[in-house]
């Protein structure tokens, strides 16, 4: 996985995510959506054939002095841990 910021201010960040698809994206968004602090979380990705982008390209928007790498930080460590109580779960039920 790559990653490039492409824009960051006080409470704004837009970052490329290479590699990655609508699967991880959405859950990514979700957990960011779910974050104290963040105001806004989405994500863009074009098709390549229309020209734009194809690597999807992450928006955070923060509140209350949160910074959005922070925020982004946070979101990825909570999808790992619904990724490893997920794998737990199946693993007990197998």
């Amino acid at each position: 996985m790559e990653l490039r910021v492409i824009e960051k201010t006080d409470t704004e960040l837009r970052i490329e995510i290479a590699g990655e698809d609508h699967t991880f994206m959405n859950v990514l968004k979700g957990e960011l959506l779910e974050a104290d602090g963040v105001s806004a979380a989405t994500y863009n990705m074009n098709p390549e054939q229309s020209g734009g982008q194809t690597e999807p390209v992450l928006s955070i928007t923060t509140e209350n002095g949160r910074d959005p790498l922070d925020a982004l930080a946070d979101g990825a460590s909570a999808v790992r841990e619904t990724t490893d109580a997920f794998k737990d779960a199946f693993e007990a039920a197998a």
